[in-house]
């Protein structure tokens, strides 16, 4: 449809269109439609018969997916080798420290067994010197004790003998024997045996000369004569 403009050009006039309606909206299915329509397996549980594989499983369902898994290799992961430690490099002056240490510790060890082994030969040049000197003096005290028993040993002498027994008591030396003690092989000389019924062990008789010892070491047996019991 034309018309004239005001200038005396036409123009087009366009047709005035109807109002349109809006779109209605579609309600969505409901979900009990949804699972009516998934397969026929509902109806074929209502109607009491078989279910087959496929009603179950969907092509591409969960079942053909989990056999392909159990198929399928599985990836071994190779064991990878221990690592040997790494060696850390050793500081030269902290070896030279331990190097030197060791050494300073053997000679004191060395020098404490020094230590012990001259104290003891020291111990035993000084037991063997006063061992030579009282046995040579044992002589001396045989004839002084033969003069007491005889009664001799008087005045100026007495003091000598006196004097003289301190001294060799002060180094050590001691006198043992006695009549009537028991017999003892390892510290008595038995000269002569007898027997009496009036003993029941070996018994030292008389005394003939006596013994002398320094500590436990003996410097002289005791000479003597002894009982034994009779039977």
């Amino acid at each position: 449809m034309t018309q004239e403009s005001r200038g005396g050009e036409p123009f087009e006039t366009v047709a005035a269109q109807p109002p349109q309606e809006p779109p209605q909206e579609t309600a969505a299915p409901h979900p009990a439609h949804q699972l009516e329509d998934i397969s026929g397996v509902d109806n074929w549980v209502e109607e009491g018969g078989p279910l087959e594989p496929q009603d179950l499983e969907p092509d591409g369902g969960f079942g053909d997916a989990a056999a392909e898994m159990a198929n399928e290799p599985f990836d071994t992961v190779a064991a990878q080798p221990a690592q040997e430690p790494t060696e850390v490099e050793e500081d030269p002056v902290e070896r030279q420290l331990a190097e030197r240490t060791a050494d300073l510790q053997r000679l004191q060890a060395e020098y404490v067994n020094y230590k012990r082994r001259v104290d003891r030969d020291r111990d035993l040049v000084r037991q063997n010197a006063t061992y030579g000197v009282l046995s040579s003096l044992l002589p001396v005290l045989d004839d002084i004790d033969r003069a007491r028993e005889h009664g001799e040993v008087e005045g100026g002498f007495k003091a000598v003998a006196d004097s003289l027994e301190r001294v060799v008591s002060g180094l050590g030396l001691t006198k043992f024997g006695a009549p009537g003690e028991p017999f003892d092989p390892n510290v008595h000389e038995a000269l002569a045996h007898g027997h009496s019924p009036d003993v029941t062990e070996t018994v030292v008789e008389h005394l003939a000369q006596a013994g002398y010892r320094i500590g436990d070491r003996v410097v002289r047996a005791a000479k003597v004569t002894v009982l034994d019991p009779e039977g």
